[in-house]
């Protein structure tokens, strides 16, 4: 994963507003950029023009980064194709409102990869239980990697049976279709459901559970409202574990070149996952653009506080876990699920330092 110095920062927020200012085609403006980033450089200066209305400008720029990426990373392609279709930056009416994209990007191999890896690791490092699981899953989108995970731990001896599962999720869709893949899987097992974002659900909560699973759903909230309802959530629970894009979401605000180089790493490659994968063309499109896309273009268009995603670098976790839930949780395991060039994913599981009897 490349990052910024603070003096590069700086010299592309200005370049940009020069470009958007005199519209300079790439070839008419030349300044030192490194070598690694000058793919990145187009894709901020593209972004940047298509959120200020200048798509023909910002198609001059995706146009010219495309041609200097390499096999790994074609976000400037990507991004100019969208805006081809779209005719500008625009968002899905409702995010998740159709599972079936979602489905099509955790079906891809890299994916597949990255969950059986994070269950390995989740498997591994959770405690034996001398009584019957009691689990939420946050976010738990279709369900299906809570029914591996639990089948992978009841294998491995880590479970002797599995009390309550609850099931949270702000999509009624997705509800839907995780209810009825886990009581298909533990037709025995009481399985409770909250249809509502964490920050609603948090509330609601009256029972203590083992363990709170959470993957590539907790990021749906800025730093200062994880750590507040974390600690809502702390006192219901043993254990938490994530698994989580390491990226720089956060803390950088609208149109910042920080944010835009993590997009054109982070999301550029999970589009190539998508894109890579053999699938009816019309399927991949609908996983970019109503997915994808979508929580793209809410990064480029909405200011923090605002947007729907503020995924975090690992050591911004380790500092939230640490705030919110003291020194009663420490880190049981860290572990990279996926890793390349631009690009991976992580789990981290903190336990409670005392188990309660």
């Amino acid at each position: 994963m490349y990052f910024l110095a603070p003096h590069e920062a700086r010299q592309w927020s200005a370049n940009a507003r020069d470009i958007l200012t005199h519209t300079l085609e790439p070839p008419e403006y030349v300044f030192e950029v490194r070598p690694a980033l000058r793919a990145a450089f187009h894709f901020y200066v593209g972004t940047f023009c298509a959120a200020h209305e200048q798509i023909d400008n910002a198609l001059v720029w995706l146009r010219a980064g495309a041609l200097l990426e390499d096999d790994l990373l074609l976000s400037n392609g990507f991004l100019a194709s969208f805006l081809e279709r779209h005719g500008r930056l625009v968002m899905p009416a409702v995010v998740f409102a159709d599972p079936q994209p979602y489905l099509h990007f955790i079906s891809t191999p890299p994916i597949q990869a990255t969950r059986a890896n994070f269950i390995a690791s989740a498997v591994t490092s959770l405690p034996a239980l001398d009584h019957p699981l009691r689990i939420m899953d946050i976010g738990t989108g279709d369900g299906s990697l809570l029914v591996e995970l639990l089948t992978a731990a009841k294998a491995k001896g880590t479970l002797c049976d599995i009390g309550e599962i609850l099931l949270i999720d702000a999509s009624p869709a997705m509800i839907a279709h995780a209810t009825k893949t886990l009581a298909g899987a533990f037709p025995a097992t009481a399985i409770r459901t909250i249809t509502a974002r964490f920050e609603q659900a948090a509330a609601q909560l009256d029972a203590r559970y083992d363990v709170a699973l959470s993957s590539l759903a907790y990021h749906h909230m800025p730093y200062e409202k994880k750590a507040h309802h974390l600690r809502e959530l702390k006192p219901w629970i043993d254990h938490f574990i994530i698994m989580e894009f390491d990226a720089n979401h956060d803390t950088p605000e609208l149109h910042a070149p920080e944010l835009a180089l993590s997009l054109y790493q982070s999301y550029g490659r999970a589009m190539d996952f998508v894109f890579s994968h053999d699938a009816p063309v019309e399927v991949a499109l609908a996983s970019v653009d109503s997915f994808l896309m979508g929580e793209t273009v809410s990064f480029l268009t909405q200011p923090r506080g605002v947007r729907t995603d503020y995924h975090m670098l690992r050591q911004q976790w380790h500092a939230l876990f640490r705030e919110a839930l003291g020194p009663e949780f420490t880190c049981w395991n860290e572990a990279t699920c996926y890793s390349d060039q631009y690009f991976d994913m992580f789990t981290l599981h903190y336990g409670r330092d005392v188990l309660r009897r």
